[in-house]
């Protein structure tokens, strides 16, 4: 396979988990805060991906891919030991009081409070004892390994790169 083909390959991976939270988010599992810091990298995996395809030239691209997935790996595993209650998360999103702390009595019993306040340290969605947040830190964990795969692909008739 070429460099290109596992570009395009870790590209289309990041555009299917970002497209996979926004259809759970259209069945109404609403995001909480750190969910879509998730969703950012992701985005801008898709961008690079892009660029990498036509700039055919530069190693930097699958290096900046590869950040990008780390980025929203490392993001996952952050929400994911916040659900786990392993450590505190933003206070805005994980129990803390702030998040509650400016609504009056009258905020707290409409019916648009409880939507606008989604809870990072609760699991809203869990498949094989995995969060959604868990499975997007173990796919972005790959999709990084084949970002730096790509980097290593020799292009034609020149050395492999070493990392």
């Amino acid at each position: 396979m070429t460099r290109q083909t596992y570009i395009a390959f870790a590209g289309a991976g990041s555009l299917t988990l970002l497209l996979g939270a926004l259809i759970f988010q259209a069945l109404g599992y609403a995001p909480c805060m750190l969910c879509v810091w998730q969703r950012w990298p992701h985005a801008m995996a898709v961008g690079v991906a892009g660029v990498a395809l036509w700039d055919k030239d530069h190693a930097f691209w699958p290096v900046l891919g590869a950040l990008c997935a780390l980025t929203t790996a490392g993001i996952g595993g952050y929400h994911a030991g916040v659900e786990q209650g392993w450590w505190a998360g933003p206070s805005v999103c994980a129990g803390g009081g702030d998040a509650l702390s400016g609504l009056s009595g009258a905020d707290l019993l409409s019916t648009a409070a409880p939507e606008t306040i989604i809870r990072c340290d609760e699991i809203a969605w869990m498949f094989l004892g995995l969060s959604m947040a868990t499975w997007n830190m173990v796919m972005s964990l790959g999709l990084a390994l084949v970002w730096f795969y790509a980097l290593r692909v020799p292009k034609k008739g020149r050395k492999p790169l070493s990392l």
